[in-house]
């Protein structure tokens, strides 16, 4: 398989597995992916998901255009892609965080898969850029569309426009990347961030990211207002009473997800 997925400890493990090609996304890597994200979004037993690319070298170089997706590339662009690249880069069914753990180049697609990541984690080697304009392309899966939203618009500009690569305390610096670690302390800080996300009830955190997902679009009054599914689900549960018991006993709260 192209990827590998792992459930453990309400924490799910999604690793492109292709490091002879720097974790570039084919057709079937793809298909995978977008099984992988149906399924997280149909299970309740998962709080937090991170997503990285196996070996040393690459998070993710973007599309393999030499691994099914025809030499030119061309029919790679003409497919639609509702999610974005990887099927994650600008979807909103999921519900659950991502942490991107980011261990080497995010490239092209492998940059709008971490826009579509909630926390980035990124060794402090990792390399980052846009460069489809530089073999005649667009960042056409999620970059040029969320880039912009997420950092100053000069800044997102000189991303695109120049096709260069920026290192993680550049990215950092940005707001892109929220922290940035050496590679033996890499996979210690993202326990440390799947640890506080597993210690939170499971369906405060689904509601909260649907909530964000369904409201960015409106004024701060709309939003406030909308009552999401995830939201109502959560205020009525179980969990809400159990972790205001927990606080007053002063114990650790019991999550049962209802």
């Amino acid at each position: 398989m192209s990827v590998s997925f792992t459930v453990e400890d309400r924490v799910a493990r999604v690793t492109l597995d292709r490091p002879d090609r720097m974790n570039a996304v084919d057709a079937e890597t793809e298909a995978a992916l977008e099984a992988i994200w149906t399924e997280i979004e149909r299970r309740d037993d998962i709080s937090c998901v991170v997503l990285t690319g196996s070996g040393e070298k690459a998070f993710c170089a973007g599309a393999d255009l030499k691994g099914g997706s025809g030499s030119s590339g061309v029919d790679y662009w003409t497919v639609g892609r509702e999610n974005g690249f990887g099927g994650l880069a600008f979807r909103r069914s999921l519900d659950v965080p991502v942490i991107a753990r980011v261990n080497g180049y995010a490239l092209g697609g492998g940059f709008e898969m971490v826009l579509g990541c909630d926390i980035v984690i990124a060794v402090e080697t990792a390399r980052f850029g846009l460069p489809e304009a530089r073999v005649g392309r667009m960042p056409l899966d999620g970059g040029m569309v969320l880039l912009q939203r997420k950092i100053p618009f000069n800044r997102a500009m000189a991303v695109m426009l120049t096709g260069r690569q920026f290192g993680a305390q550049e990215m950092a610096s940005y707001g892109v990347v929220n922290e940035v670690v050496s590679a033996a302390e890499l996979d210690a800080a993202v326990d440390r961030w799947t640890a506080d996300i597993v210690a939170c009830a499971p369906l405060s955190l689904r509601a909260i990211k649907q909530t964000v997902n369904r409201t960015a679009h409106l004024s701060p009054a709309e939003a406030q207002a909308l009552r999401t599914p995830a939201l109502i689900k959560a205020l009525k549960s179980e969990d809400a009473t159990e972790g205001v018991a927990a606080f007053r006993e002063k114990r650790a709260p019991v999550w049962r997800g209802r």
